[in-house]
């Protein structure tokens, strides 16, 4: 018995270092990531009213942007030797309340700064309740970080819904874009 609780006490001890390896407070104080977060959303939100994919990132708009946080979440970060980092952001579904979506990207560090460059949105999950997105886009951003892609999960329509044959993520646009119509 006492063998039993002690293997039981190992496991949750050691599940729980896990989890709290990809926290984004392990990089980044509270106001940092709340920076980062808002510049993200600047990449995988719709652009600003008055904004296009061109002038998304002016100043002007950057309100925008900061007044959608309440509604995102950095679920979990990773930082890689390579100067990669690696992001699970939560977001909302404009039309659902309900349901939330996950995006897995990745992208560099401006030197000195919180701005991302080479961004690149690498998945996003379909709309589901939050706690489904957080154990099936936890498991891709797991994966994402072991093996620097997730191509093998993409015929996987419960976990990725795109890309697909349909929609390919521009990386020059930082954009959705069709590839092939519905």
């Amino acid at each position: 018995m006492k063998n039993i609780l002690v293997i039981l006490f190992l496991f949750a001890f050691l599940f729980s270092c896990n989890t709290k390896k990809y926290q984004a407070s392990n990089y980044f104080s509270a106001q940092e990531q709340d920076t980062l977060l808002t510049n993200i959303i600047t990449y995988i939100y719709s652009p600003a009213p008055g904004a296009n994919n061109n002038t998304k990132f002016q100043a002007q708009y950057r309100k925008f942007y900061q007044k959608a946080l309440p509604f995102f979440k950095i679920q979990e970060y990773y930082q890689a030797e390579d100067g990669w980092n690696y992001a699970f952001i939560i977001r909302p579904v404009s039309a659902s309340p309900i349901f939330r979506r996950g995006v897995l990207a990745k992208f560099k560090l401006k030197e000195g700064s919180l701005k991302p460059e080479s961004f690149e949105e690498i998945i996003n999950t379909p709309h589901l309740r939050e706690e489904i997105v957080v154990e099936r886009g936890g498991f891709l951003f797991r994966e994402l970080v072991k093996k620097g892609n997730v191509d093998e999960y993409l015929s996987m329509k419960q976990y990725i819904e795109w890309p697909d044959e349909h929609l390919q993520y521009n990386k020059n646009t930082h954009e959705w874009v069709t590839v092939k119509p519905y």
